[in-house]
């Protein structure tokens, strides 16, 4: 009885080593195609993440360095980038990853709504969102 228990304990903590290691595989790394919804229509921008353990760096557009952080499924990046319309801010994003597919919420200045990011697959088109 005590081997069969013995036995159950190790296959119990080998079989939950590769599940905890998919779990930390997840990764923001690469480029995406991102869809922000706006008052003035949606927006489409092309970042591309690095990832160093929990820290995000990348580019958001030409004069946009990305920085934050990504854990558990969480993204969380707060920079400075200069609009267009709206001239200089910060524009913070936050959201969920769920397979290839972030989801959440964005704000800059007095202006906020909600994006939605595909992970754009090397040799092809970016995916509709």
């Amino acid at each position: 009885m005590r081997t069969l228990m013995a036995v159950a304990i190790v296959l119990g903590a080998a079989l939950a080593i590769p599940f905890g290691s998919a779990q930390s595989a997840a990764t923001v790394a690469g480029k995406w195609h991102f869809l922000l919804q706006t008052e003035g229509g949606d927006r489409v921008i092309e970042p591309v993440f690095q990832q160093d353990g929990e820290h995000v760096t990348g580019k958001w557009n030409t004069d946009g360095d990305v920085k934050g952080t990504f854990s558990e499924g969480k993204l969380n990046l707060e920079f400075p980038i200069t609009s267009d319309e709206a001239g200089p801010g910060t524009l913070k994003l936050k959201g969920q990853l769920v397979d290839d597919t972030l989801t959440g919420d964005w704000s800059f200045q007095d202006y906020s709504g909600s994006f939605k990011a595909t992970r754009v697959k090397e040799d092809s088109s970016p995916a509709k969102p």
